[in-house]
């Protein structure tokens, strides 16, 4: 049970790391600070929840067929020392300390990659290959910043009924990076299952053979559900914007939201049967 709870703690490090990408996409100094007090607390939190959750692992002891307690410990301090450099930023939210908040923002984002690399190899399994890293870490960025992109997109697009003056080339902004994101998410997942078929990348057996034999239908459905199913919608709410209507947009997003999490949750159950980095 230890690797199926690790497989799907890893949602909240990618919303954790993702959502604090997102953050430097609107220009900090036109846009009501309060956005970034409550979306880093919110992406505060998902860290927070890792960092418990993976500990919680590790003091079981880790699992035989799973992550071990070694691993489990180095990714929960990692975790920890991202909540710290975080907390450090969004405490700097209430001062005018420049300085110490880009420092602290750029820190941030440099712990969490650690953090987020860290997280997803302990759930690679034993006897892959290293050429297979490539597709773990490579899925686990991608999919991070889909999932921060939509979550940061959808919670600015309330502030405009906050400051009824702000541009909306914003959340603009905030839609065609999101749009490239998903797009690069799946090429990523379709790069993955091709590494991951590469003779003696994953072993004598390969994992693509059990995810073609016995989950084709999840795997239509991770994709159908995950990052087809959002593009369309943030195409949508391109469209949206061009009237421009940003409440409406914005429940576009909620809806974008929902797919991508969808999408996450059922690539991680991909993982845990068939150690395919979906």
């Amino acid at each position: 049970m230890t690797r199926f709870a690790a497989c799907f703690i890893l949602v909240f490090g990618e919303l954790a790391w993702g959502g604090m990408f997102a953050l430097a996409i609107p220009p900090f100094f036109s846009v009501e600070r309060g956005f970034y007090k409550s979306s880093a607390s919110v992406f505060l939190c998902a860290g927070l929840i890792t960092a418990v959750g993976l500990g919680l692992l590790a003091m079981r002891g880790g699992a035989r067929d799973g992550p071990g307690a070694t691993a489990l410990w180095i990714a929960a301090a990692l975790w920890t020392l991202w909540i710290a450099v975080t907390s450090t930023y969004l405490y700097t939210l209430w001062s005018d300390n420049g300085p110490l908040r880009a420092r602290a923002y750029t820190l941030a984002l440099a712990t969490g990659m650690f953090a987020l690399i860290a997280n997803v190899l302990l759930l690679k399994p034993r006897g892959f290959s290293i050429v297979a890293d490539l597709a773990y870490v490579l899925t686990a960025i991608t999919s991070s910043l889909a999932l921060g992109l939509v979550s940061g997109a959808m919670l600015f697009g309330h502030w405009y009924l906050i400051d009824l003056a702000m541009p909306v080339d914003y959340l603009r902004s905030f839609v065609r990076i999101l749009g490239v994101v998903l797009v690069a998410d799946l090429i990523a997942l379709g790069l993955a299952i091709a590494i991951m078929a590469i003779p003696g990348v994953a072993g004598a057996a390969s994992p693509v053979t059990a995810l073609w034999d016995s989950h084709a239908g999840l795997l239509a459905v991770r994709m159908l559900l995950g990052p087809v199913a959002t593009i369309v919608l943030v195409w949508m709410c391109w469209q949206t914007l061009k009237i421009p209507q940003t409440m409406a947009a914005t429940g576009l997003l909620y809806i974008a939201l929902m797919s991508v999490i969808v999408g996450e949750m059922l690539g991680r159950f991909i993982l845990f049967r068939t150690a395919v980095p979906l």
